[in-house]
């Protein structure tokens, strides 16, 4: 929590953390009118300390004050934290987080989205050298909306992977580690992903790393896949790349440093939700690349037509583009590298294929100069062709594709209890530990798909989506909740997982092409009805007018807020630029010729010897000060009060875990006699689904994810039928919660609504009180007011007051009622556990530790009805 002081002379900061017991004061001088002058004096006081500090602040300053006829010390503006600091040709502002929303949750870690910021200018008015192009600069850099898919977390690192932060450096052992209990790492962050770095220049590396915050831009979503009552979270990340970054026609291929446009890496994220300590809970991940194709090629977008000609700028044919660009892949995922290129392999007019040719030729180079084991891998396979084609099942060889990619790079998986599969291999070992420490099983994954079309969005959208369904069932059965690594295609979990990424993949659309997706993941299964045709109509026109009217605006607004452009008053302006190829491009500004490696060592010798593992996490170390091991208490690693937030008084229904979307209350349809979410919802044969009744419920999600395209309002109003819909075999699937309620009136689902009341679960319900009842509590409220807890006590031993101890035995007949020794709120003996709860304890943790068995009748049916009545299902 940040609050936001101002003085005529210079602005607080004042920092706290959750619970409100450590703050931290940041100053900023005003009276600088460019330069950026930020004093942190790195202590850190209590509640009573910072009172007197802003107090004295508040008392100092006010003789000059009166002089200037302002008033004192007042607050401005209450934030969540800091973006960062930009300046254009006047003096610096800050931008302020003043709105978040809980997104997602990750062992504990709570994920945010920024809802709303505040820029604020710094300098004072009696310095402020103004100038007429300033406001046109800012509402450039206004045009980029910082409430619109971007994230941010206290806790933990999301510009790494999940695999990322939970391997630990090498170095490790060398500590002692004895006594101490080890929640976590604090790794530096992955600068390539982090969209405000250039807002933290000239701040980061002045204050403590508590006042930082790292910025990412793309997509997030996370589900509840509920097992029976078991809760297993299904969370999807997108970290869009800030290098090239840009819009569709204006950044194709690659800089000159091999940056490739359209850069995104996709993490799906599973794990056991009912233990959130890192350490000890059971974690899978696996990760997924997208990008345009590694070149220097562009479409000449000067006549504005659908399909731009494709030209190939610069000759490459000892691919120094596609060398550097795949020696970064390379150290950051390790070995191998499977290319799986959807673009276009024959055509009547030239196209696509052009691409097809010139990658598929750059790897044949490359790869004569890697060991033959770790070779990038090449599959190429025309897409669009396959779909046209009634006859071909494309999911399905999708799906024989992603189960081969799946055994060669493998996936992440931690925990206790490590279920290893036949994708072990050499990628499972163990931590090192001392101590008393536990040694934690880890599956690493080596190796990323890197999938690829023309645009990377629809094509690609799917082919991932394929990957990911066919690692799900790989991680559910790592988690122990399945029996085979496999989930059907009409499954409840599988319908989560999808709408999960056609949410990513509008998401990444919007911010990439100017629309939504055209062709979705149902227009490839090829069960999207006659209506989806109109709306691919409808998104392509979308998209053409933002390509032909909005991208070079929205370009512009990308390079000022990422820092390629820096205005200066003796260069000219943004807007009068031509190109903005030389910023992008280095070595076209550069005097001097970039000296360039020899064309046959394209990769680093030491990326070379880490492989498969990847460099990045074999080159971790403790000694180098930037991974920083956390304990028990630290606030940056241990997410326990940031989870659980004591300090707060919550409401059970405004808690973001009982909002996300249930596989039970958004998916599941009623009047069903298999509660499982692998359970298949179709007759056999049949692929045809009916999704009218989730668009409400898909709507909301998309909201509660950050798409831009859906807002509070849309998802409460963009339907009007009833909720829910039948097909042909009678099952009618699930309303949002936002529907129409099932018992009648147009209105919202309540707590009253999920749960039964007290006399429906017990026969009894609370009577009203009575006159004699009130009477009884106020005198007992009147003895607590006007008598401490050591006069009472001192009244009622005294043998010479009896009389008044008489009367006070009168006056409140008071039982205790407690199971407790000492009665107390704030001192209390805990009760003693007998033995059969014991035993009733150790067999429920020894159950969740074995590897899932058959439901037995009994237990069916307690948990048959326990969803009948929590979910309001006939």
């Amino acid at each position: 929590m940040l609050l936001f002081f101002f003085l005529y002379q210079r602005f607080y900061l004042v920092g706290s953390n959750n619970t409100e017991t450590r703050f931290f004061v940041l100053k900023i001088d005003r009276t600088e009118p460019k330069d950026l002058v930020i004093h942190d004096d790195r202590m850190e006081y209590t509640q009573h300390e910072i009172k007197d500090l802003l107090n004295m602040i508040n008392e100092g300053n006010k003789p000059k004050l009166v002089q200037r006829g302002m008033s004192g010390l007042s607050r401005t503006v209450s934030a969540f934290g800091i973006v960062g600091f930009v300046r254009f040709l006047e003096g610096y502002y800050i931008i302020l987080i003043t709105k978040r929303r809980r997104i997602a949750v990750i062992g504990g870690h709570n994920i945010y989205k920024i809802e709303d910021t505040s820029m604020i200018y710094i300098p004072n008015d009696s310095v402020r050298q103004a100038n007429s192009d300033e406001s046109r600069y800012v509402k450039i850099f206004q045009n980029l909306d910082i409430s619109s898919n971007f994230y941010f977390s206290y806790s933990y690192d999301l510009t790494h992977s999940l695999q990322y932060n939970f391997c630990e450096p090498k170095d490790i052992g060398n500590l002692n580690l004895s006594g101490k209990e080890k929640v976590g790492l604090h790794n530096p962050a992955s600068y390539k992903f982090v969209w405000n770095s250039h807002m933290l220049k000239g701040f980061e590396n002045v204050v403590q790393p508590d006042w930082v915050l790292y910025i990412i831009h793309g997509f997030m979503g996370q589900s509840n896949i509920c097992i029976y009552g078991k809760s297993v979270y299904l969370t999807l990340i997108a970290r869009r790349s800030n290098q090239f970054a840009g819009t569709r026609f204006l950044k194709r291929g690659a800089n000159s440093e091999g940056q490739v446009a359209n850069e995104v890496e996709t993490e799906q994220i599973v794990y056991d939700a009912s233990v959130m300590s890192p350490t000890r809970g059971r974690y899978t991940s696996y990760l997924q690349l997208r990008g345009s194709i590694p070149g220097m090629w562009s479409q000449d977008i000067s006549t504005m037509v659908p399909k731009p000609p494709i030209m190939l700028d610069i000759a490459d044919p000892f691919a120094y583009i596609a060398g550097q660009h795949f020696n970064e892949v390379t150290i950051r995922y390790g070995a191998p590298i499977i290319i799986l290129n959807l673009v276009k392999k024959k055509e009547k007019r030239r196209h696509e294929c052009i691409l097809s040719e010139e990658i598929e030729a750059a790897v044949e180079y490359l790869n004569q100069f890697l060991p033959p084991q770790f070779a990038i891998r090449y599959i190429a396979w025309d897409m669009a062709r396959f779909t046209k084609n009634k006859n071909v099942n494309v999911m399905a060889r999708l799906a024989e594709m992603s189960l081969d990619i799946i055994k060669q790079t493998g996936f992440f998986h931690s925990g206790p209890g490590v279920r290893c599969t036949a994708l072990k291999g050499e990628r499972c070992s163990a931590t090192n530990c001392t101590g008393d420490q536990p040694v934690i099983p880890i599956c690493r994954q080596t190796g990323v798909v890197r999938t690829n079309c023309v645009d990377c969005l629809d094509r690609t959208n799917t082919a991932q989506f394929a990957v990911g369904k066919c690692v799900l069932g790989y991680q559910l059965y790592a988690l122990g909740v399945i029996d085979k690594p496999d989930v059907d295609f009409d499954s409840d979990a599988i319908r989560m997982l999808e709408d999960l990424y056609e949410d990513h993949g509008d998401t990444l659309a919007l911010q990439y092409g100017g629309s939504q997706l055209v062709h979705s993941i149902s227009t490839y299964r090829k069960i999207s009805p006659w209506t989806a045709h109109s709306r691919d109509i409808m998104q392509t026109l979308s998209r053409y007018y933002s390509n032909a009217f909005s991208d070079t605006e929205k370009q512009s607004c990308l390079n000022l807020f990422l820092g390629v452009f820096e205005p200066c008053e003796d260069k000219p302006p943004i807007w009068d630029l031509s190109t903005d190829y030389y910023l992008h491009h280095n070595d076209t500004m550069s005097l001097m010729p970039r000296k360039r490696p020899c064309y046959t060592e394209w990769f680093d010798l030491t990326t070379l010897k880490a492989l498969p593992f990847p460099y990045d996490e074999e080159s971790k170390t403790i000694n180098g000060g930037d991974v920083i091991i956390g304990y028990l208490g630290d606030e940056r690693v241990d997410p326990y009060i940031e989870y659980y937030k004591p300090h707060e008084l919550t409401v059970y229904s405004d808690l973001f875990y009982y909002s996300m979307s249930h596989s039970i209350r958004d998916f599941m349809p009623k009047f069903v006699v298999n509660y499982s979410p692998f359970a298949v919802r179709v007759q056999p044969g049949r692929r045809k689904e009916s999704r009218k009744g989730n668009q409400k419920a898909s709507a909301e999600r998309k909201n509660a994810a950050g798409s831009p395209s859906a807002t509070s309002s849309d998802s409460n109003s963009s339907s009007s039928d009833d909720g829910s819909s039948s097909d042909e075999d009678g099952l009618s699937f699930s309303a949002s919660p936002m529907s129409p309620s099932p018992r009648g009136g147009d209105r919202s689902l309540t707590l009253n609504d999920y749960f039964p009341t007290m006399a429906q679960s017990y026969g009894v319900e609370i009577s009203k009180y009575k006159r004699h009842d009130i009477q009884a509590y106020q005198r007992f409220v009147s003895v607590e007011m006007n008598a401490k807890h050591s006069v009472i006590t001192e009244v009622l031993l005294s043998p010479d007051l009896a009389p008044i101890k008489k009367c006070m035995k009168r006056t409140t007949r008071l039982v205790p009622t407690s199971v407790f020794s000492l009665d107390s709120s704030n001192y209390v003996d805990p009760p003693t556990v007998d033995r059969a709860s014991k035993r009733l304890y150790e067999s429920y943790v020894s159950k969740g530790k074995q590897v899932p068995a058959t439901c037995e009748g009994d237990d069916y049916d307690i948990y048959r009805k326990y969803v009948i009545q929590k979910y309001d299902r006939n």
